[in-house]
């Protein structure tokens, strides 16, 4: 079955993609809606701009579009970029949200394409050990709750301070994997990727009780062959 798999560079939409490929999907696109607003209700706006890199690094083509941000008209964003490719389905991140799998359903029911969510419902918990232990290098490059200080941004989240990271969660409430925009990741290596991404220039920014990671330059670092796992 071809598909394309939406993306945004966090671990989820990333992640997905991953299980897609072990379903034995065949990953025809990749593809990025790159929104004007920075509160866009459907997608992703931090550090958007290195999903180029991503799909370098994945040896993928990918596709984008700029959505307008407007709630009532981003599934029409969505649905001018998926219209023209031929493809059986969309692979996503979604996990938790209805608003964004019941939207990205309505315009796969609008074009005649299966709605793939493969992470659909998963403990999140557990979701994050399974991304860890499946070699995912995951950078927290945004962080908007109360409990997740400027201690955790620009932090790599690792199988060391999981088990912290996973105790603030759940003491202060957050969403453990984020779903509600508590934080936001970015997947600077993993068994997709051929080439790490190494962080050459980036700035913190903090603003009271919130913040990002504002990556202005990375470098791609090929790997060694025995760096790059068979998948499946």
């Amino acid at each position: 079955m071809d598909v394309a798999s939406l993306i945004t560079g966090g671990k989820d939409s990333i992640y997905s993609t991953y299980v897609a490929l072990h379903h034995g999907w065949n990953i025809k696109y990749l593809v990025t809606l790159l929104p004007e607003r920075a509160d866009s209700w459907m997608y992703h706006s931090i550090n958007i701009h290195l999903v180029h890199d991503i799909a370098r690094s994945m040896r993928l083509p990918l596709v984008t579009r700029k959505s307008c941000g407007i709630p009532d008209r981003e599934p029409e964003d969505l649905k001018e970029i998926l219209k023209d490719l031929d493809i059986d389905g969309i692979v996503s991140g979604v996990i938790a949200s209805d608003y964004q799998r019941e939207r990205i359903g309505r315009v796969c029911d609008e074009l005649g394409l299966r709605n793939l969510s493969p992470i659909w419902h998963k403990d999140q918990e557990m979701l994050l050990k399974q991304q860890l232990d499946a070699g995912f290098e995951i950078l927290i490059d945004s962080v908007s709750a109360e409990g997740l200080g400027e201690e955790w941004l620009g932090r790599i989240l690792d199988k060391r301070n999981l088990d912290e990271f996973l105790k603030v969660c759940r003491e202060k409430g957050i969403n453990p994997s984020g779903e509600g925009g508590e934080f936001e990741t970015l997947v600077l290596d993993c068994p997709l990727y051929h080439d790490r991404m190494v962080i050459v220039d980036m700035e913190k920014i903090w603003k009271k009780d919130r913040g990002y990671c504002s990556i202005k330059k990375i470098r791609l670092e090929k790997k060694s062959v025995g760096d790059i796992p068979e998948l499946f």
